[in-house]
């Protein structure tokens, strides 16, 4: 999956901002709207970036866990 793909399916999972992501992911909150203009990352920001999703899909899946337990009780 290219870093775009994984951004964009991650915008839409966890109901993130473009800006919010760049800048929470590499402190530029233009990095979406760059890179689907075409940007290439450089390898430590593709991995810094990899890392950022990796993390935010984790606590989203722990978050919707606690939800669906909540909502069992």
């Amino acid at each position: 999956m290219t870093l775009l793909h994984a951004i964009e399916a991650c915008l839409r999972s966890c109901q993130l901002p473009p800006s919010r992501f760049g800048r929470n992911a590499v402190r530029d909150p233009r990095l979406v709207h760059d890179l689907r203009r075409g940007r290439q990352p450089g390898p430590d920001m593709e991995r810094r970036v990899r890392a950022y999703i990796a993390d935010l899909m984790r606590r989203e899946a722990e978050r919707r866990s606690e939800t669906g337990r909540e909502t069992a009780k």
